[in-house]
């Protein structure tokens, strides 16, 4: 039977080698009648079985012990587009003889078949029959053309025989290709789990240095914001000293009508009081003691001047390495130093006035004490509260 189902096989291609095994056929039956289950997970349970054609000789003999061999494979026989995955169109199978072959093995039903499956070598190649002794008859024995017939039938199971050992090697040195395969595979398996590893940990770093990045953009912008603040700060403060620099700015201005006013005043007090000679000299005096806490003024002035300066250049500085957004600061810090060197130019234009206004007071003076020498009787008059 195993001969029978092996006819007109085809040969299916495996990711390992060549297939071409009874198997396929026979696992199909277990789709087509529901009561070849039992039989089918039988066969897989079975231990010590390696190879399909192993399981395929066990179903055969526990079809065979069950009795229903026959119907079996008359379901199968009658599937022939199914059959014709598995077997070429001129294989015993799918033609008529198949189903005489099924018809015949209804008589093996009456048999009560008991065989042993297990520890059985069922994957090995099973030994050609000896048929010689079946065909031994002593009635027959002086028949030379029987004794030709049973030479021939000898010598064709010679021929089996080493056709059999020659298919023995090929399937051994076959396993051992399937081995060498299997264990390359193995190889190919190992080396595939270490480079799902080292993808798994490239994978785990990737995700660690993009955390990493995250953090760090997470710094930067903090970082940012407490720039900001700082120059926001910043600003504020410098809007504080400006405003500062524009009340002092105002004070020196009215100071400097003020002063503009008390000197008109003197003139008019000299011109009336020429000929009060110590009162002028009493004038000067108070006009120089103003005249040097006008210039300790003017230097407190110039060095808070130059405080603001060096504040501007901190600040000039530090805007430096700011973003680009703060060009307008750096414009405006530009015209509060114009701001600044008119205020200096105001200041020296002040002190200038200051110093001509001594120059003509000392003139005044010195016309007065050529007025007083040339009198003989000068007159004097006390001028008080007198300010400058």
């Amino acid at each position: 039977m195993e001969h029978c189902l092996k006819h007109g096989l085809k040969v299916r291609k495996s990711f390992l080698s060549y297939n071409k095994t009874i198997w396929g056929p026979l696992e199909l039956v277990e789709k087509l009648y529901p009561e070849a289950e039992e039989i089918a997970a039988s066969v897989r349970d079975l231990p010590g079985l390696k190879t399909p054609l192993g399981r395929a000789r066990a179903w055969l003999r526990l079809a065979l012990m069950q009795k229903k061999m026959a119907d079996y494979l008359r379901c199968l026989i009658i599937q022939r587009d199914l059959l014709s995955e598995f077997y070429e169109y001129h294989a015993l199978m799918m033609e008529e003889e198949g189903a005489v072959i099924v018809g015949l093995l209804v008589g093996l039903n009456v048999i009560d078949a008991n065989l042993c499956v297990k520890g059985e070598d069922l994957d090995s190649q099973v030994g050609v029959i000896d048929f010689s002794m079946y065909l031994k008859n002593e009635e027959d024995i002086g028949n030379k053309e029987r004794n030709v017939q049973i030479a021939a039938i000898l010598d064709q199971k010679n021929y089996v025989e080493e056709l059999n050992r020659q298919l023995n090697s090929t399937v051994s040195s076959l396993h051992s290709r399937v081995d060498s395969l299997e264990k390359s595979n193995t190889r190919l398996i190992e080396e595939l789990a270490i480079a799902k590893n080292n993808i798994i940990k490239l994978q785990e770093e990737n995700h660690q240095l993009r955390s990493e990045n995250k953090l760090i953009l997470m710094k930067t912008q903090q970082h940012l914001e407490v720039t900001k603040v700082d120059v926001e700060t910043e600003l504020q403060t410098y809007k504080q000293s400006r405003q500062g620099l524009d009340e002092m700015y105002n004070e020196a201005r009215r100071q400097l009508r003020e002063e503009s006013q008390l000197r008109q005043d003197v003139e008019n007090e000299l011109m009336v009081q020429v000929s009060m000679k110590h009162e002028i000299e009493l004038a000067m005096k108070l006009l120089e003691k103003d005249i040097h806490e006008k210039q300790d003024t003017l230097i407190g002035l110039r060095q808070q001047l130059e405080d603001v300066k060096a504040i501007n250049i901190e600040m000039y500085q530090k805007l430096q390495g700011s973003e680009e957004g703060l060009k307008e600061k750096n414009e405006i810090i530009g015209r509060l130093e114009d701001k600044t060197n008119k205020i200096t130019a105001a200041m020296k234009q002040l002190e200038q006035s200051d110093k001509d206004l001594l120059t003509q007071t000392r003139t005044i003076a010195m016309s007065f004490v050529k007025c007083a020498s040339s009198d003989t009787q000068p007159q004097y008059k006390l001028v008080k509260d007198i300010s400058f």
